[in-house]
């Protein structure tokens, strides 16, 4: 594994963690030197190859090509420092202090739309957190709704009911995965007589959940006090942009009990203020707004984010977290400790890259090295003092003492216009400015002088949902692209700024990530100027004769068959790999594409679209196309436009230039492109489930197929 070194003080035994350097860094450093010098000899033959061009035309598709290689040298460049110092850690759980010693938690549960986040979904993640192997007084669980939705606080009044018997049910029969939906979907631990009753309760609690969904409202009716019935009553009031701040407290550690007499930890319904034409920030703003409702509230030192979907695996992940922050060195400027997304029900093949394994897994290790991973958002326990002036050795909030004053405090802290003139956003907090408000704020921390660190224990500490329709996974990541721009070209840039402020490692890692939409540049140009070069015979690379060839056989090759050696090194399959690198030329023609124009119509202000929360609902169809690995297509989408628009020109390429034995690089791309493009030929000519790809969308394909064509009539033989 390498060489082992110590986080906490030398003359601290034992340590609570331990460091390991990556064995193969030798290896990395010595193919980066290697490979930079082929890039050197690459740019110097394209540069002299358009010098001694004999036509203007030629001379500009071979700037073009350059423009695309200087793209892909400069993101290789960046990509490089994930390799210089990757680091893997190890906890040592059973060396933490007493449960005296431990500070209280406040856990962050966010969603936003009832129809796309199903609430009952919401309420299984929070009680997974609620399950905690942590002690109840000190533990605080609060749901953000963003959509101000009363089905999603009837949702955690039935939790809550439901809590009072799953909290004791998991700490004595010792469950590990402590959501019940996911619990008692996979079959339970036994199916005992006790498990069975638990079973009915949930099921009899979700289907009252669903109903009210359906119905769009809380009826009076199902209110079960009432204090609730007023509440649900004034509810009707409310619209999702326009209604006052929502703060209700469903458990209280102080008097609350569950069936065994335990006491329970906190959980707290949270609605910030929304008023039509005030800045809400979006998810950033939530969690400000919660950040100052939960300093009122309970003010735990450590905070833990999830997204609605990501519920807990292993309810000892706070303690591997604590393994750091009460770490008397390293704690001393960490900022946050970030788990690893990981998803469920992947197929076999994760035919839309679902996993991300370079973003959660591979390159959080390399940053580790420089100081810490970006934070992702969800499966982060953070510090609070690290986002506005608090301390870990702060009090319990106001502890309910006067609930009504308290209560006032806290909704006043969540008024939309409490931000206005003051840092919130900017110096305090999460960050504005970005749809990446995770990535941006992780960013700013890590300039600021703050760490953070890498925590991937053997089991997954969470599970979540990755979209698994195309048109979602896209969607997803354009929105992504937007947000990084966002960051990466702003007076606080990734490769000005935070080279200056971090660390040159540090902002490398944070320009790859923050420029990844610019992939679209070389990947685009080369799905397609080469395809049209072998149509019309106009070679645009060296010949096989030519020693310059094996150079750029070498250049592709090698970069491949590192990725691929590094996706299997860290747990993948060839088959995952391989959908991986699909994907990535998928989302490199589509959504890089399409989000580098959105966010360029931002900086020009041209109306452009806003935050969109990913779906969590599928049909029964979908489900089924998608365990079987088969692509859907069934979505009128500019980008299944683009995506059939390139998969026609690389099969005409092909036929049309297949006995040009002289263009074999150009030949290569193209069987390259028609071998990638293989579910999108599927789609159009193929299939006839409702996954196919609409009617228009193949129209409207073929046509700018045949535009493609036109224009490169005009320029290869001109």
């Amino acid at each position: 594994m390498g060489s082992t070194k110590y986080s906490s003080d030398a003359n601290l035994d034992p340590p609570l963690n331990t460091i390991h350097l990556d064995r193969w860094i030798p290896l990395y450093r010595a193919h980066a030197l290697l490979y930079s010098t082929a890039i050197l000899g690459l740019i110097y033959h394209r540069v002299t190859s358009i010098v001694t061009s004999s036509t203007f035309i030629d001379a500009c598709l071979l700037s073009s090509l350059l423009l695309s290689e200087l793209v892909l040298a400069f993101m290789w460049v960046c990509s490089q420092s994930f390799k210089w110092r990757p680091l893997d850690r190890q906890e040592f759980l059973e060396r933490l202090p007493d449960k005296a010693g431990w500070p209280a938690l406040d856990v962050f549960v966010c969603t936003a739309d009832p129809y796309k986040e199903p609430p009952i979904g919401v309420v299984s993640t929070a009680l997974s957190a609620l399950a905690f192997d942590y002690p109840a007084e000190k533990l605080s669980v609060y749901v953000s709704d963003d959509g101000g939705a009363d089905v999603t606080l009837f949702a955690f009044m039935e939790g809550a009911k439901f809590a009072r018997h799953w909290l004791p049910f998991c700490r004595e029969n010792g469950v590990k995965v402590r959501s019940p939906e996911v619990f008692f979907a996979s079959g339970g631990c036994g199916g005992s007589e006790e498990e069975e009753k638990l079973k009915t309760m949930y099921q009899t609690m979700k289907r009252r959940v669903e109903s009210v969904l359906e119905n769009g409202s809380v009826s009076p009716k199902l209110a079960s006090s009432e204090e609730d019935r007023q509440i649900f009553k004034k509810w009707k009031e409310f619209s999702r942009n326009n209604h006052p701040s929502v703060i209700q407290v469903l458990v209280k550690s102080s008097k609350d009990r569950d069936i065994t007499g335990e006491v329970m930890p906190n959980l707290i319904y949270f609605s910030r203020e929304k008023r039509p034409n005030v800045p809400h920030h979006f998810k950033a703003g939530a969690l400000n707004a919660l950040l100052r409702a939960s300093a009122v509230l309970t003010n735990a030192p450590l905070i833990l984010t999830v997204d609605c979907d990501m519920y807990s695996t292993d309810p000892t992940s706070p303690q591997r977290a604590l393994c750091y922050f009460l770490d008397p060195v390293a704690s001393a400027k960490l900022a946050y400790v970030q788990f690893p997304q990981r998803f469920q029900g992947l197929n076999k093949s994760d035919i839309y890259g679902g996993e991300l394994k370079h973003l959660y897994m591979i390159n959080p290790r390399g940053m580790d090295g420089f100081g810490g991973p970006n934070y992702l958002g969800s499966n982060a326990f953070l510090a609070r003092r690290a986002l506005f002036n608090s301390s870990l050795e702060a009090g319990n909030g106001h502890d309910f003492i006067k609930p009504e004053m308290v209560m006032e405090m806290a909704s006043g802290v969540a008024a939309c216009k409490f931000e206005s003139g003051t840092k919130w956003g900017d110096g305090i907090g999460f960050r504005y400015g970005s749809l990446s408000e995770d990535f941006h704020t992780g960013f700013r921390l890590q300039c600021e002088g703050w760490n953070s660190v890498f925590c991937d224990p053997p089991q997954p500490a969470f599970l979540g949902d990755a979209p698994k329709s195309l048109h979602d996974a896209l969607s997803q990541c354009k929105r992504w692209t937007v947000g990084q721009f966002e960051v990466g070209f702003v007076r606080h840039s990734t490769l000005t700024f935070g080279v200056r402020k971090a660390s040159l490692g540090l902002g490398l890692t944070y320009s790859h990530l923050a420029f990844w939409g610019i992939w679209c540049i070389p990947i685009s140009t080369y799905a397609l100027l080469p395809q049209l070069a072998l149509v019309y015979s106009r070679p645009l690379f060296p010949k096989p004769s030519d020693p310059w060839f094996y150079l750029y056989g070498y250049l592709f090759g090698a970069a491949y068959i590192q990725d691929m050696v590094d996706f299997i090194y860290h747990k993948g399959t060839f088959r995952c790999w391989w959908s991986d690198q699909r994907m990535w030329l998928i989302r490199s023609v589509t959504s890089f594409t399409f989000g580098s124009i959105q966010f360029i119509s931002k900086q020009l202000n041209i109306s452009s679209q806003g935050f969109n929360v990913t779906s969590k609902v599928m049909d029964d169809e979908q489900i089924k196309r998608y365990d079987e690995g088969v692509f859907d297509f069934g979505v009128d989408s500019p980008f299944f436009v683009i995506l059939g628009t390139t998969a026609l020109l690389n099969l005409c390429a092909c036929i049309v230039g297949i006995f040009r034995y002289s263009m074999v690089a150009e030949i290569f791309l193209a069987v390259f492109g028609i071998t990638n493009c293989w579910p999108v030929y599927e789609a159009m000519l193929l299939r006839s489930d409702n996954g196919k790809m609409p009617e228009r969308v193949k129209i409207r394909a073929f046509f700018a197929a045949g535009i493609a064509l036109a224009v490169g009539s005009v320029l290869f033989i001109v």
